[in-house]
Order: structure tokens, then C-alpha cells, then sequence
């Protein structure tokens, strides 16, 4: 069965896209712990990250600190912090977003909301630093 993020993969859904190669996808996530905060996914559908082949995991991570980087360049912070949770969404994904603190990671705390004007400048602005 096709999780919520293959259909934001396909178009299906729409998404404030941040990156994009031919096997992984990062977009913003839309309920943010932190302006920034962004989910890096695999397209092949795999629930749990650790029951990934060692291609798809390894190339996972290379993307991700690639979307990391372009996230760290994007906002003032100390460090691009990440989390993997995989609760949420049968889909397997990373949380990558900036921190200065450990506190700026709680998931508990109140999210963010963002108008579609701001998710679509943060999601341009760290698109641009991708590389």
C-alpha cells in the first residue's frame, strides 16, 4: 500500500519541495519543530529504515547530509540536527532541522505554523543552497 509520501513523490499531493535526485526526495515538513525543518525520504517504498538494502540506506544518508549542508547554509544555527522517528508515516524518513539547542529538537513542544508564503520561501531558500 502507497504511504502519503509516494503520493507526494508522484505530484499527487503537493509538497514545499527542497530536493530532489533520482531515488530520494526532501521537502518541508508542514507542521515544523523548527523553521527549517525538512524530511528526507527514499522514493523506493520501505517502511522501516533499518530493513533498507545497504544501497538505498547508504545513499539515504549521502543525500541527506547533502540536504543537510544546504539547511545549515540556509539559517543562523549551530548544527543541522536529525532524528528518525518513523512512527508517523509507513514510509521510512529522516527529520533533518537547524538547532542551537537540544531543546530546539523537542518534538512535543507546540509546531510551528507557517503561512504557504513562508514554507515556500524556506523551501526555495534552502533549494538554492542544495548542491
Amino acid at each position: 500500500m502507497s504511504s502519503i509520501f509516494t503520493a507526494i513523490i508522484k505530484g499527487e499531493i503537493p509538497c514545499y519541495k527542497v530536493a530532489e535526485d533520482e531515488h530520494y526526495f526532501a521537502f518541508l515538513d508542514i507542521n515544523p519543530v523548527q523553521i527549517g525543518h525538512t524530511l528526507v525520504i527514499p522514493k523506493k517504498e520501505v517502511d522501516v529504515l533499518f530493513e533498507m538494502d545497504d544501497e538505498t540506506y547508504n545513499g539515504l544518508f549521502s543525500f541527506s547530509k547533502r540536504v543537510a549542508a544546504a539547511i545549515k547554509k540556509s539559517f543562523d544555527c549551530n548544527r543541522v540536527g536529525m532524528s528518525v522517528v518513523g512512527l508517523e508515516v509507513p514510509h521510512a524518513h529522516i527529520h533533518l532541522m537547524p538547532i542551537s539547542s537540544l531543546d530546539d529538537m523537542n518534538f512535543f513542544k507546540a509546531k510551528k505554523v507557517l503561512s504557504k508564503e513562508e514554507l515556500s520561501s524556506i523551501a526555495h531558500q534552502i533549494a538554492e543552497n542544495f548542491i
